[in-house]
C-alpha cells in the first residue's frame, strides 16, 4: 500500500532531509542539482534515488569548465509503495537523500551500506 502524500509533501519532506545535511557536507557540494521525479526510467532497475554526475574525487584537471551539473533525482513512486507510512517514509527519504550525496563524495553503495545509508 503506498503512503498517499501530495506532491508538495513530498517534496516538503525531500527539503526537510536536505535540511538535515550537516553544513560541513552543504558546504562541500559542487555544481549539483536536486531533483524529484515521480519514477526511475522504465528500462531499468527501481530506483528510489539515482546520482548522475562526476564525483567529487575524480573531479580533476580541466574538470569543471562548461560542465553540466551534477543530478540527484528522488523518486516519488517507489518511495510510497515501499513506505508502511509517513513516519517510514520521512526516514526513507533521508535515508535516500544522505545515499545519493554520498555518491557525490565518492562513497560507493558498499561503503553507503556498512554506514547505514543504504
Amino acid at each position: 500500500m503506498a503512503v498517499d502524500l501530495s506532491d508538495e509533501e513530498f517534496d516538503e519532506i525531500v527539503g526537510e532531509a536536505l535540511d538535515g545535511v550537516p553544513p560541513a557536507f552543504l558546504d562541500r557540494l559542487d555544481n549539483i542539482a536536486i531533483l524529484v521525479d515521480d519514477e526511475p526510467p522504465p528500462d531499468g532497475p527501481v530506483l528510489l534515488g539515482l546520482y548522475e554526475g562526476t564525483p567529487l574525487p575524480e573531479r580533476v584537471g580541466g574538470w569543471g569548465y562548461g560542465s553540466l551539473p551534477d543530478r540527484i533525482t528522488i523518486f516519488r513512486g517507489p518511495l510510497r509503495r515501499l513506505a508502511r507510512d509517513t513516519d517510514h517514509l520521512r526516514h526513507e527519504i533521508t535515508v535516500t537523500v544522505v545515499h545519493e550525496l554520498g555518491h557525490h563524495f565518492g562513497i560507493d553503495d558498499d561503503r553507503l551500506h556498512e554506514l547505514g545509508w543504504g
